[in-house]
């Protein structure tokens, strides 16, 4: 119960915090300098006081990138632009991510589309200039559907956006400062037709993101950062949870074996005229302690059945009771984590605890000579 609660509640946070971002996101820095034609065309070239010019922003040819990694990639891909622009509404400044993206592909590399608490994604193509908002950045300057804000950015440019939709991510730092336009909207603002400066990608499988994304960065030579490495800080820290966790359990464990091994001691020695007996007949003492050995090892699997069904029955009572979120207003279950390892591992544990817990009192036992033990006894 306390592996699947603690299992659980790691698993559904990692869930909702990949829910609310891509997998992998290639950005136009360069992580491998540019060819030169020099470079290419002589074997060996050497370039002193080059001038350095202003290169256009954005990933160059990303529609052509994007077909090439869409090739082999088990995912989806979308293009975007992602900028950072000023709320000025009813005199106040609000600082946000503008991001650009193409409603036909975002529903497939994100999960904004369930997000939606009013209005649909597919209405940024719909309206002109049309923004959507997180739900508490939408509170904290008085919007709903329908309202017209004026984005502001660099080079003096200002765009009137109407608000067609408003979602809820969870995490209130992106409800608070994230909003999605149409990609074309987005180059209007920062004044470059064109311009693709993301790669967004979700995968059929998140786990094996690292890898697709330092394949990615090795093919196309941009910076490509995975939902891992984004959140390695945050990973760690559950790795850490989860040392703290099995090292609680392996305690726990201890302790029952002690038990265990006070219990089977007890009935070691409660036997000890039986296996008098049984060796004054000429039973060898390996043949003795393999039969306290069997006997524990039958009362340890009851034990393990029992407890497999009472560990159960209280995780699924466990999975019953609900928590209010005073932040996002609603009731959210505990979090179980079923695992038919977890059940595997604690059986052949516990088995194993019960066969050395018998082991040593057995052999302590059969170790005594038998005219010893029947002469003491009462």
């Amino acid at each position: 119960m306390l592996a699947s609660l603690m299992q659980g509640s790691q698993i559904d946070f990692i869930q909702q915090l990949v829910d609310t971002m891509p997998h992998i996101t290639v950005t136009d820095e360069r992580k491998v300098a540019n060819v030169q034609p020099a470079e290419q065309q002589y074997a060996a070239v050497q370039l002193s006081n080059s001038a350095i010019t202003e290169q256009r922003r954005g990933i160059k040819l990303p529609y052509v990138v994007m077909s090439s990694i869409e090739a082999w990639l088990p995912g989806s891909v979308t293009p975007s632009v992602k900028t950072t622009a000023m709320i000025n509404h009813r005199g106040g400044r609000f600082a946000v991510t503008l991001t650009g993206i193409d409603p036909r592909l975002e529903v497939q590399v994100s999960k904004l589309g369930s997000q939606m608490r009013k209005g649909q994604v597919s209405d940024l193509s719909k309206a002109s200039n049309g923004v959507i908002l997180g739900e508490a950045l939408a509170q904290k300057i008085g919007v709903e559907t329908g309202s017209s804000i004026l984005l502001a950015g660099g080079d003096a440019i200002q765009i009137t956006a109407t608000v067609v939709g408003i979602f809820r991510s969870g995490i209130r730092q992106i409800d608070e400062s994230q909003i999605y336009s149409g990609i074309n909207v987005a180059q209007v603002f920062v004044g470059q037709t064109g311009l693709v400066n993301q790669l967004r990608l979700r995968l059929h499988d998140p786990l094996i993101a690292h890898e697709i994304a330092a394949q990615i960065e090795a093919q196309t030579g941009y910076k490509t950062v995975s939902w891992q490495e984004a959140n390695s800080d945050l990973l760690s820290a559950f790795a850490v949870r989860s040392f703290i966790m099995l090292t609680v359990m392996g305690a726990m464990l201890l302790v029952s074996s002690f038990a265990t091994y006070n219990i089977i001691s007890t009935i070691t020695y409660e036997k000890r005229q039986d296996i008098a007996i049984m060796k004054s007949l000429g039973m060898k003492e390996h043949r003795v302690r393999t039969i306290f050995i069997i006997e524990a090892a039958i009362l340890g699997a009851v034990g393990i059945i029992f407890g497999w069904g009472l560990g159960f029955a209280l995780c699924n009572a466990m999975s019953q009771i609900t928590i209010f979120n005073p932040l996002r207003g609603n009731t959210v279950p505990l979090q179980m984590y079923y695992s038919v390892m977890q059940y595997i591992i604690s059986g052949l544990v516990s088995i194993g605890c019960c066969a050395v817990a018998a082991y040593f009192p057995a052999r302590k036992a059969t170790r005594v000579h038998p005219v010893e033990i029947i002469r003491g006894a009462s």
